[in-house]
């Protein structure tokens, strides 16, 4: 998972059903979402600091973690190269419940033979759930990893939750 290279301006941390989510922010938009990972979160020993993007996406986080959101309309900076960019586009194009393949991603992104490096690409995303990498399976549904939370226990929560046919 994606950690910026300093701390977030801003940042909140909310309890989860897949762990403590920390969400940092530059005061305009969000800029970090991390899953904790065995009890520790990026930016631990830095203080919470809140602003109105941050207090608007703890409440639509609630509301997605409740079943009563599908979809997130907060203000996101995504920062990575111009072909991790291209992915998470395709990526903030799924809707609640849709799928997509690494296959699928690299012909959306004209990179048909870059199965890696659009797996790179998802796993580097750094606002997970709201850019919604785990949405991606391999092309017969099946989960081939996720750099999140606890890994894939983590995202076969977050695919169960909405409702999403996988394999392990």
């Amino acid at each position: 998972m994606f950690t910026p290279v300093s701390a977030p301006a801003y940042l909140r941390r909310i309890p989860s059903p897949i762990g403590r989510l920390e969400i940092g922010s530059d005061g305009a938009a969000v800029t970090s979402l991390t899953i904790e990972r065995a009890g520790v979160v990026p930016w631990e020993a830095h203080p919470e600091r809140s602003n109105r993007v941050l207090d608007r996406t703890v409440r639509q986080l609630d509301e997605y973690f409740a079943g009563a959101r599908h979809a997130f309309d907060v203000p996101v900076v995504l920062a990575g190269t111009a072909f991790q960019r291209s992915v998470w586009a395709q990526l903030e194009g799924l809707e609640f419940g849709e799928v997509t393949s690494y296959g699928q991603l690299g012909q959306a992104t004209g990179r048909l033979t870059a199965g890696r490096a659009v797996g790179g690409a998802v796993g580097a995303n750094p606002v997970p759930i709201i850019v919604p990498c785990h949405r991606v399976l391999d092309s017969t549904r099946r989960i081939t990893g996720y750099s999140g939370g606890e890994g894939i226990p983590t995202k076969i929560w977050l695919l169960t939750h909405e409702g999403i046919e996988h394999r392990v």
